[in-house]
């Protein structure tokens, strides 16, 4: 089975409420464990350069999962994934998420 792939792009009007959420990524990037270990495997997170066909979205997550297991576990009972939307979910206008296999 192949990694994983899930894009997240947010619209998050408020600059400074991005860079909260930006802060909280990098909190994440640290606690986010299953069974006492890290279990995601890549994490890329950073403001959108301004561009017409970013229809308003401002930031991009890339993140990397060994399983589909793994991106549910981070879905449904990851605590830094839960402290995260705490931070959020009050102050995003919108949110897109999309998850693949690469075929690449």
């Amino acid at each position: 089975m192949a990694p994983i792939e899930r894009i997240t792009l947010f619209k998050i009007p408020n600059e400074a409420d991005r860079e909260r959420v930006l802060e909280q990524y990098k909190i994440l990037a640290k606690t986010a464990v299953k069974d006492g270990k890290p279990y995601i495997t890549n994490l890329a997170v950073g403001p959108l350069f301004p561009d017409p066909r970013n229809k308003g979205f401002n930031v991009a997550v890339k993140t990397t999962f060994a399983s589909l297991e793994d991106m549910q576990y981070y879905d449904n009972e990851c605590e830094a994934h839960k402290a995260l939307k705490a931070v959020a979910g009050p102050v995003k206008e919108d949110v897109l998420s999309a998850y693949f296999e690469s075929v690449v």
